[in-house]
């Protein structure tokens, strides 16, 4: 089974700082997987995609498939472009990574204070 370890650490570090650096970030919770993961690219540069990847690429790959294909019927991600794969994986393994906060599903509906945030970081 692929892991994805490195690449979760990245994200887990990126994530980190950006939930520390989000001083009157406005956001329900069910919005912040959105905010953090879907507003702008995790990486850009296809050679710094192939690079990210790594060994990780069908993998990546696989995922992708798989997560699009039982959330939406289908793939919708350009898989040959490793731009795109690796930005839609950060956003599947980010949304993994914040369901790890139980801060998170308590707060789903409410809008989250600095308090919060806080407390993600922690527990991610």
């Amino acid at each position: 089974m692929i892991n994805f370890s490195d690449q979760i650490e990245d994200i887990r570090t990126t994530t980190i700082c950006n939930l520390q650096d989000s001083v009157g970030l406005d956001v329900e919770g069910a919005e912040l997987h959105n905010e953090l993961f879907n507003t702008d690219y995790f990486l850009i540069g296809t050679e710094r995609a192939k690079h990210w990847l790594g060994s990780e690429t069908l993998a990546a790959v696989g995922k992708i498939h798989q997560y699009e294909t039982d959330n939406f019927g289908e793939v919708n991600t350009d898989l040959s472009d490793p731009e795109k794969v690796v930005n839609m994986l950060v956003y599947i393994l980010g949304e993994e990574l914040l369901g790890e906060s139980e801060t998170l599903q308590a707060k789903w509906d409410n809008k989250l204070t600095q308090e919060d945030l806080t407390r993600i970081t922690q527990e991610i």
